[in-house]
C-alpha cells in the first residue's frame, strides 16, 4: 500500500538531484535517461482500473507532474497471479549500501548490461517491476535555452515502464524499497531528442516481465521487443527544469517552440 508518509514525502519530501557551483541540476542536463516523468492521473480508481490493482493500493494517491530522482513513487509488482504496489524511491540502492549519497546515479539501468553489472544483476534476476507513468521529459538545446518536451503516448494511455528493486536500511530496524529505470536505444520518436529511452511493455509484456519464473532468455526477447510506436512530443514549460516546479500547468503546450516536430 501507498502509505500517506510515503505520499508526503512525494510532496514535500522532494531532495535535490545534484549540486554545482551551489546550483541545483536537473535530471536530464548532465545527459541522464529517464531523469524526469510524470503520473498524472487525478482519479485513482482510474489509475487503480489501468493498472489492474486494488484501488486500496492507492491511498492519499496524488498525481505528479515533474518526478525527480531520489523522489518517493510506487512500483508494481506480481506476487503469484496478482500485482500489488510497493512504495518506493527512485534510485536504486543496494541491499549493502550503507547511505543513498549515489542514489542519483543509479535511477537508470541499462538493458543491454543488466545481466553483468553488480549493482543490478540480482535484483534483474529476483526482483523486476513495473514503474508506472503516463510521460516523461527529455531536452534539447544548450545549458540556459534547454527546452523541454514531454514524452507520452498519443492515446494518453499509460506506459508501463521495466524496473527493478531493491530493499536497504537507512537506519536499524528500517527497510526502504528503491527502484532503477530500465532503459533501451530509442526509437525514432525519442531519438531525435535522446539516444536512449525506458523500456516499455504492454500489458501482457509487464505480467511476462515481473513473473518470477520468466526464463533468462525470455527476459532478453521482451526488453528488445518492447512496442516502439504510439508515441509523441510535446514542447512544454521552460518551468519543468526547476525539480521543485509542479502542477499540472508544465505540462500546457510551449508558446513558441524549439523545432516541430
Amino acid at each position: 500500500m501507498v502509505a500517506s508518509a510515503c505520499a508526503a514525502a512525494a510532496v514535500t519530501g522532494r531532495r535535490k538531484v545534484a549540486s554545482k557551483a551551489g546550483r541545483t541540476i536537473a535530471a536530464g542536463e548532465n545527459g541522464t535517461m529517464c531523469g524526469r516523468f510524470t503520473m498524472t492521473y487525478p482519479d485513482a480508481r482510474l489509475l487503480a482500473l489501468a493498472l489492474g490493482i486494488e484501488a486500496a493500493d492507492l491511498v492519499d494517491w496524488t498525481p505528479r507532474f515533474n518526478l525527480a530522482p531520489t523522489q518517493a513513487h510506487f512500483i508494481v509488482v506480481l506476487r503469484g497471479e496478482d500485482r500489488h504496489v510497493l512504495p518506493a524511491r527512485w534510485g536504486l540502492v543496494n541491499e549493502w549500501g550503507t547511505d543513498a549519497n549515489g542514489a542519483a546515479r543509479t535511477i537508470n539501468a541499462r538493458a543491454e548490461t543488466l545481466s553483468e553489472r553488480p549493482s543490478f544483476r540480482n535484483a534483474f534476476e529476483q526482483r523486476r517491476c513495473i514503474v508506472p507513468a503516463d510521460g516523461f521529459y527529455e531536452w534539447e538545446g544548450t545549458r540556459g535555452e534547454r527546452r523541454p518536451y514531454w514524452i507520452h503516448r498519443r492515446d494518453g494511455g499509460l506506459l508501463l515502464m521495466a524496473g527493478l528493486y531493491e530493499y536497504w536500511q537507512p537506519r536499524p530496524g528500517v527497510r526502504e524499497c528503491t527502484f532503477t529505470i530500465v532503459t533501451r536505444e530509442a526509437n525514432a520518436t525519442v531519438g531525435r531528442l535522446h539516444n536512449r529511452m525506458p523500456v516499455i511493455f504492454d500489458d501482457a509484456q509487464a505480467d511476462e516481465w515481473m513473473f518470477a519464473r520468466t526464463p533468462p532468455a525470455r527476459l532478453q526477447e521482451l526488453l528488445r521487443a518492447a512496442p516502439e510506436g504510439g508515441l509523441q512530443l510535446r514542447a512544454v514549460s521552460r518551468a519543468v527544469n526547476r525539480v521543485e516546479n509542479e502542477g499540472e500547468e508544465l505540462l500546457e503546450p510551449a508558446a513558441e517552440q524549439a523545432r516541430l516536430f
